[in-house]
């Protein structure tokens, strides 16, 4: 589970982890454990959707525009974000909301005040004046980041499909009154849940790009370990802390030097093949799980230090990125 997560860290374009098991299991007290891992990334400062400064796709409408403008924008850095999804969310908590009235009395006048408006974009989106009326939601402070639903089986469908219209296309669309507006939504979807509690939706289930399944730890020795962690926690969580910096700041070393690594990563011909031969002996539907082995097999790699996939990389995550077809 937490391989899960640090590869998905890496690179997260391998489509985020799907973590049930029982209660009780600590799903959510290591995912939520992960932000302190979370190296930082370079931003647009003060830009609400977290804009990569180098990359248009990850970039807001007004970013772009200043930049084809010649502007020189302001450039910052900050960690990772990790945004909580709460399953009693409204639409517009997710998505974001536009101020009608603002939207259109800034384009308005950006306009001049007649005619076609400056201010708006095609098919009636609203350009970078109208922006400033967008109240952005948990998808814009998610973008480049990790979005994280507990209980991810109990969600409501309409939020389901939210979900799975942002995760296909990389980006939110929130339409008001005639007035569009849009911005970059690609994030790590990393959903818990009980399986006891209710079946995931198959749609949704389908964009998490790997599957972790944790069970009770049965040995006592173990247990006994588990408990004696928490307790020294629950008396001097300070201390705790202290206790494991030196190790938690390594890590994140590692998982930076391993996303500067991804790149230069090789995985040999017959390595691919071998991959594909695997997928399809599983019967697995489709090639996304080509994609993932793919994907997991170089960032396990970059993680460990070496340029190259070795054959053990792929056996190692083949289990959780596969589903078998009917």
């Amino acid at each position: 589970m937490k391989l899960a997560l640090i590869l998905n860290v890496i690179d997260p374009k391998i489509g985020g982890v799907m973590i049930m098991g029982d209660r009780g299991t600590g799903k959510s007290t290591t995912i939520r454990a992960l932000a302190d891992l979370l190296p930082e990334i370079r931003v647009v400062d003060r830009d609400p959707f977290n804009s990569d400064p180098e990359d248009p796709e990850l970039m807001s409408e007004e970013v772009r525009l200043r930049i084809r403008a010649g502007e020189a924008v302001p450039v910052g850095s900050m960690k990772i974000p990790m945004v909580d999804l709460p399953l009693g969310a409204t639409e517009d908590r997710v998505c974001g909301t536009i101020d009608i009235e603002k939207a259109l009395t800034e384009a308005w006048e950006f306009g001049g005040g007649s005619g076609r408006r400056p201010g708006w974009g095609r098919r009636g989106s609203v350009g970078a004046e109208g922006v400033k009326a967008f109240e952005p939601g948990l998808l814009a402070k998610a973008n480049r980041g990790i979005l994280y639903v507990d209980e991810v089986n109990l969600l409501d469908d309409h939020l389901v499909d939210v979900l799975l219209d942002s995760a296909a296309s990389g980006w939110n669309t929130v339409e008001r009154e005639g007035i569009s507006i849009s911005h970059p939504a690609r994030f790590i979807l990393v959903g818990s849940g009980n399986p006891e509690e209710g079946e995931l939706r198959p749609q949704l289930l389908d964009r998490f790009g790997m599957h972790a399944q944790i069970g009770t730890v049965r040995e006592p020795e173990l247990r006994v370990q588990i408990v004696a962690e928490r307790s020294t926690f629950d008396e001097d969580p300070a201390t705790f802390r202290a206790k494991y910096e030196a190790r938690q700041a390594a890590l994140t070393n590692k998982i930076v030097d391993a996303r500067k690594r991804l790149k230069s990563v090789d995985i040999a011909y017959d390595f691919r093949v071998k991959i594909s031969q695997i997928c399809s002996e599983l019967n697995v539907d489709g090639i996304r799980g080509d994609i993932v082995t793919n994907r997991a097999s170089k960032a396990i790699a970059a993680f460990e230090g070496r340029k190259e996939v070795e054959v053990e990389d792929i056996y190692r995550f083949a289990h959780v990125v596969h589903r078998c077809g009917g």
